[in-house]
């Protein structure tokens, strides 16, 4: 959590990789959404297009406050675009719509959750950009050694293993 406010990237490798709707945690490129320039900083990271937008991941009870839910509680899945209630606050993962891909998080992604109310003691922020931790044209990372290979060749700060709580650091 502290690295990300310092506006530091982490790759995330842990568990299974995910399938199906895009609910992503164990293989994701975290980021702090405050930075206006994050978009720049993580496509760089990607080696996809400066204009690619990035989706966040939110505490679930705090969804409403960030974001117009459509009567919504959660949206675990990250397949629904919402607008934004406080565009000024996450300016990293504000679509230039005003809309954000947004997954909740509760207890489903433990080690998420836990680090989302971390970041957010630190910063008042419940939120995180969060996207896909593979590079452009690539499959997503699914091994121990695709994960320390890409950390390798790219700006990534940290690279995360929750599963047994250890991280390497550039």
């Amino acid at each position: 959590a502290l690295a990300l406010k310092n506006f530091k990237t982490v790759g995330v490798f842990t568990g299974k990789a995910e399938a199906g709707p895009r609910a992503l945690g164990n293989r994701s490129i975290l980021y702090n959404p405050q930075d206006p320039n994050a978009k720049i900083k993580v496509n760089l990271i990607k080696r996809r297009e400066w204009y690619r937008p990035f989706a966040a991941m939110i505490l679930e009870e705090n969804f409403s406050e960030y974001f117009e839910t459509i009567g919504l509680a959660k949206s675990e899945s990250m397949t629904v675009c919402f607008d934004t209630k406080r565009p000024q606050d996450i300016p990293g993962v504000v679509h230039v719509d005003n809309s954000c891909r947004v997954q909740t998080v509760s207890n489903n992604l433990p080690h998420i959750h836990n680090l989302l109310i971390e970041f957010k003691k630190q910063t008042g922020i419940p939120v995180l950009l969060n996207t896909s931790f593979n590079l452009a044209g690539e499959a997503l990372v699914e091994t121990v050694d695709d994960a320390i290979k890409t950390f390798e060749e790219t700006h990534l700060d940290i690279l995360w293993f929750p599963s047994i709580n250890k991280w390497i650091k550039k």
